[in-house]
């Protein structure tokens, strides 16, 4: 899950559905809306207005703490085990 902290949907989550690492841009679901026009075609056999997820810049995105269900910083750190794990620097919850 992730808060937008900047721009038209300023306060919202969401959950993550595609990571662009190329283009630093993440599609969050049911934010950042967009409408597109088509005719018909083999797909979409009715045509019409088509509405789907346009990708918001990463920086714009923070992970929510499990805890407060807010949006934080993160770090990194080594557990009991030995392993890396990701961490809120708020609450040092776990994040998993």
């Amino acid at each position: 899950m992730v808060m937008v902290n900047s721009g038209e949907h300023r306060g919202q989550q969401g959950r993550i559905l595609k990571v662009m690492p190329e283009k630093e841009r993440a599609i969050v679901e049911g934010l950042n809306i967009q409408k597109k026009h088509t005719k018909p075609n083999a797909q979409y056999p009715q045509g019409g207005i088509i509405e789907s997820e346009a990708p918001i810049h990463i920086s714009n995105l923070n992970v929510v703490d499990p805890k407060t269900g807010k949006g934080v910083r993160i770090g990194r750190k080594r557990n009991e085990e030995g392993k890396l794990v990701r961490y809120s620097k708020k609450s040092g919850e776990e994040i998993k």
